[in-house]
């Protein structure tokens, strides 16, 4: 056995009060041959879905507009915007690729807590790569770790952190970005430590900023500033001796009843990588059943838009807490929005970039469909389902349609195709003039790559 696995078998079920320091144990031992096959896999895989949603928000305006701002403070262009023709320094260059591969919500999902594991914690290695030599391998570990972190952490307080209006991608995420920029400096435990009480202190983002440019900016600071976490704790700037669980510390602060055992029960053991999502839509998750509802209901020839009075919802409650939104004025919001979501897809038969840009929003007829959505909560749903009924009065029977496990899901996951696929798609959407082939290939390619910062040139964009 490994002395990782020894470790983290030796604090599973650990006293609460030393959390932290067990954790931060189990994340400076761990080695490649710790990572079962199948994780070092999913690893590539949400690595490929990064580059599609990187490639695919590059020419949003929020991240335009991050990297006219940035360029005026810039150190030395050494790092790779992702889609974009312009470098930047190491910094600046995590914030806008983490901005980039979560604007359009697109990016992967940690079913349990809807973290968004892979933004804040890629951009951070990709960006020190192209500065500090590491390989393959190494970034992949680190990967790894920095998402195995930052879920269990979310694990802990979810769902009451998200509910309480925190979002989580961002405030867990910086732990992640810590973790994995702390494996490839080779920091031991007590630094390791150092760099989540260092994470600690800037974790932050709040939901109140969905569907809006404020959102991509707590993002894009999960990566920058876990990348500086580390950094500081490699030269001995400490942290707190108990960043997570002490009485003021991140997870009492910021959760209701924290669980303490999800982080360290069946650590090393059961990997939540394996329970990351990729979306074959551009919204946020718990909308994919919905819209997959809604596919097939315009599919059915008894349907008359004209004739709908009122289109029901039904769902786990976080469906609604949410996602009701039902005056949307932009395509951001719309990303966020049942009412949106429903009207566009049933009318359209579709559910891509283009059902969720700005146009689209402005469509009268939409608005008014969407004003017609009432939700019903129901908690014995899972997140992963819905089910949506539409009335076209006493004259016609309702149509519903149950969907139980929404395409994407982990149960129906994207295949390794599809996520190739997206990757070209996505490309293309953002008109980088990047060649997707090459990039897919040293994807794949990365565990046994020499150099892992050679790969960042292959998303530079070409116009």
């Amino acid at each position: 056995m490994t002395q990782a696995k020894d470790t983290a078998r030796a604090n599973d079920g650990a006293d609460p009060v030393r959390i932290s320091a067990y954790l931060a144990e189990f994340l400076a031992a761990a080695r490649w041959e710790d990572i079962p096959s199948e994780v070092r896999h999913e690893a590539k895989r949400s690595l490929m879905n990064y580059f599609a949603t990187g490639l695919g928000g590059c020419s949003d305006a929020a991240v335009a507009t991050a990297s006219a701002v940035l360029a005026r403070f810039a150190g030395s262009a050494t790092a790779t915007v992702v889609g974009r023709r312009e470098r930047g320094d190491m910094l600046s260059a995590a914030f806008l690729n983490a901005m980039s591969a979560n604007v359009f919500d697109f990016d992967d999902t940690h079913a349990r807590t809807i973290i968004h594991p892979t933004a804040p914690v890629a951009p951070a290695l990709f960006a020190l790569a192209e500065t500090s030599r590491m390989t393959g391998q190494q970034l992949l570990l680190a990967f790894v770790l920095g998402v195995e972190a930052e879920c269990r952490i979310g694990n802990a307080i979810s769902p009451g952190h998200y509910q309480r209006g925190w979002h989580i991608t961002s405030t867990c995420g910086v732990f992640g970005a810590a973790v994995a920029i702390g494996r490839i400096l080779g920091l031991d435990a007590e630094r390791m430590k150092w760099a989540l009480g260092n994470a600690s202190a800037q974790a932050s983002g709040l939901v109140e900023t969905l569907g809006s440019m404020s959102k991509s900016i707590s993002v894009g600071n999960a990566a920058r500033n876990g990348l500086v976490s580390a950094l500081l704790a490699e030269q001995n700037f400490f942290g707190p001796d108990r960043p997570l669980e002490g009485a003021r510390g991140f997870l009492r602060v910021t959760g209701e009843n924290p669980d303490f055992s999800c982080i360290t029960q069946g650590l090393g053991e059961q990997w939540e990588l394996l329970s990351n999502a990729y979306k074959p839509y551009p919204c946020g998750v718990v909308l994919n059943p919905v819209i997959e509802a809604c596919l097939e209901l315009s599919k059915k020839p008894e349907l008359s838009i004209a004739a709908i009075e009122r289109i029901e919802i039904t769902g786990y409650p976080l469906l609604r807490e949410r996602t009701d939104r039902a005056h949307v004025v932009t395509g951001r919001e719309a990303q966020v929005s049942a009412q949106h979501a429903v009207a566009v897809v049933l009318t359209r038969g579709r559910a891509g970039l283009a059902e969720f840009s700005d146009a689209c929003v402005a469509e009268p007829a939409l608005r008014a469909l969407g004003g017609k959505v009432a939700f019903v909560d129901d908690a014995n749903y899972a997140v992963e389902s819905a089910r949506v009924t539409i009335r076209m009065g006493p004259a016609r029977p309702p149509l519903s349609c149950l969907i139980e496990q929404a395409r994407g899901s982990t149960a129906r996951p994207l295949s390794d195709a599809d996520l190739e696929q997206k990757l070209k798609d996505l490309a293309l959407y953002g008109k980088s003039g990047c060649d997707p082939q090459p990039l897919i290939a040293a994807i794949w390619a990365l565990d046994g790559a020499a150099d892992a910062g050679a790969l960042m040139p292959l998303a530079a964009g070409r116009k």
